[in-house]
């Protein structure tokens, strides 16, 4: 008997796709936050709603599963629970409806476009590009890479696809090459240096561009609901209002890592000749990425509406629209083939934890859930008599820093933003609404420089061995700091300019 229960559990230890003990805290935490008394404001249900929510969450940060599944198992107990409908019919409907979203088929979309980067080497050759032109030393080598980091971000709206998967590989191999390896004990030499500048060009890029990351479009949907659809954050507006804090940022950041990381070595004369030598072995420039760069510039060209600036608003197109043009073209010349589409996991992996997360914002907010967290925190610095200067500043630092609780951006987001938002622009004055949500819009990225865990670009580089812990954090909080100044002081005189304020 005993050693048939002991080999059950042995198989269920070794088949079951959960880590035991985190497993074992977040169901306590949904056990807990069911007992809790419903706060005065919510009603059972919405109370519900915010448990499930919470412990998703919760699920997310202490990694009890991969996050698709945390994320199936979120639409499977609001669809059970039915806390968003009065019917089994109109639950599963709700928790269903965020699939149907055309801000999360924009991402999808764009992943799979993406894949044709790594497929043509598209990607590699551009990174070797700059580092040819660029890498004479080491700190030239760290702008190469951040230039490439540029020059994708545009078009990668998986800021884990072009940090881990495109500008890391390129990062290793030139670390190799100056026999900089963490198993040799040498990772400083050179590694520890490009291995920061890999990550946080990542991080600087990814809140340039709409398209730079995958909860950027969820941010614009926030911000144009809090202000009612005034302020509109099109393609184009957002990476106005973030060029030049943005550039400033990029400019500056090679050279405080060389300060606050210095490499062993400066001179890297070998880099130029190993990267010429890899172009060399590319050959010419190949058809598929001739096409690949056609794709980028029309993306480019709709992305930015010049269509309708030229010919008039008629011939406005939705993002999504333009996404799905660029795949379908990529598809006809065979430059990606229905394989690269179906074998794209992480795109179809994004489509569902990301729908059950926009999913579970969307029926907060729909319950009443939000405005009651809002008002409570409105209420709280009201309490504490602070001016609305000090009340923004505190409502993006808190926002920020809270980053420390969360393995991804888009939990994060999905969890805090809008009710942030909405306080922010019911204690700021309606001239200052702009740069207060532009500085949250810019905080949603610059958060993700803080730990090792806080995108999905950083456990990929930090895997790698040539960061330490310790330096990771610390070069990070220092960063995110500096950023946040950047953003505040040059940011906000370049949307002064631009006359957002």
């Amino acid at each position: 008997m005993f050693e048939r229960i002991r080999a059950t559990l042995l198989y269920f230890r070794q088949a079951v796709p959960f880590r035991l003990v985190p497993a074992t805290i977040t169901t306590l935490v949904l056990v807990a936050l069911l007992l809790v008394p419903v706060p005065e404001g919510l009603t059972p249900k919405a109370w519900g709603l915010v448990a499930i929510f919470l412990t998703t969450i919760v699920a997310i940060i202490l990694k009890v599963m991969p996050i698709g599944v945390m994320a199936m198992m979120a639409i499977v107990i609001v669809s059970l629970s039915q806390v968003t409908s009065a019917s089994s019919r109109g639950a599963v409907a709700d928790a269903l409806a965020s699939f149907s979203s055309p801000l999360i088929w924009l991402i999808v979309v764009a992943i799979l476009i993406s894949r044709g980067l790594k497929k043509t080497g598209l990607g590699s050759r551009i990174g070797l590009i700059f580092i040819a032109l660029l890498g004479r030393r080491t700190i030239g080598i760290g702008y190469g890479l951040a230039v490439c980091e540029l020059a994708l971000a545009p078009f990668t709206p998986s800021n884990t696809a072009r940090g881990g998967g495109i500008v890391h590989p390129i990062m290793r191999s030139i670390a190799t090459v100056f026999d900089s390896d963490p198993a040799k004990g040498t990772e400083r030499k050179i590694g520890t240096y490009l291995a920061l500048v890999n990550m946080h060009a990542n991080t600087i890029t990814s809140g340039m561009f709409v398209t730079a990351t995958a909860p950027n479009p969820l941010v614009v949907d926030y911000v144009a609901r809090v202000t009612n659809q005034q302020f509109h954050l099109s393609w184009t507006t957002w990476a106005l209002c973030m060029l030049v804090p943005g550039l400033a940022c990029l400019a500056l950041m090679p050279l405080v890592l060389s300060v606050l990381s210095p490499p062993e070595m400066r001179a890297t004369p070998h880099a130029v000749e190993y990267a010429a030598a890899e172009l060399r072995r590319m050959g010419p420039v190949s058809a598929r990425e001739k096409v690949m760069i056609g794709t980028f510039l029309l993306l480019l060209v709709l992305w930015a509406n010049i269509p309708a600036m030229l010919f008039g608003p008629a011939f406005t197109l939705d993002p999504t629209a333009v996404a799905f043009v660029g795949l379908f073209a990529l598809i006809i010349t065979g430059t990606l083939d229905w394989d690269d589409v179906l074998s794209e996991k992480s795109a179809w992996d994004t489509l569902v934890w990301f729908g059950a997360l926009v999913m579970m914002a969307e029926q907060l907010n729909k319950v009443g859930v939000i405005a009651w967290f809002s008002d409570s925190l409105k209420d709280g610095i009201v309490a504490a008599g602070l001016g609305w200067e000090a009340a923004a500043a505190l409502l993006v630092l808190l926002f920020v820093f809270s980053h420390y609780l969360f393995a991804s951006t888009t939990a994060h987001v999905s969890a805090m933003m809008l009710a942030f938002l909405t306080v922010g622009v019911q204690l700021v004055p309606p001239d200052y609404h702009a740069p207060f949500l532009l500085m949250m819009v810019a905080g949603s990225t610059i958060m993700m420089t803080l730990t090792h865990y806080a995108t999905g670009t950083s456990p990929i580089i930090f895997g790698s061995g040539y960061v330490t812990l310790g330096a990771w954090w610390r070069v990070g909080f220092v960063m995110c700091l500096g950023e946040l100044v950047i953003y505040a002081l040059l940011g906000g005189l370049w949307w002064k300019l631009l006359g957002f304020w």
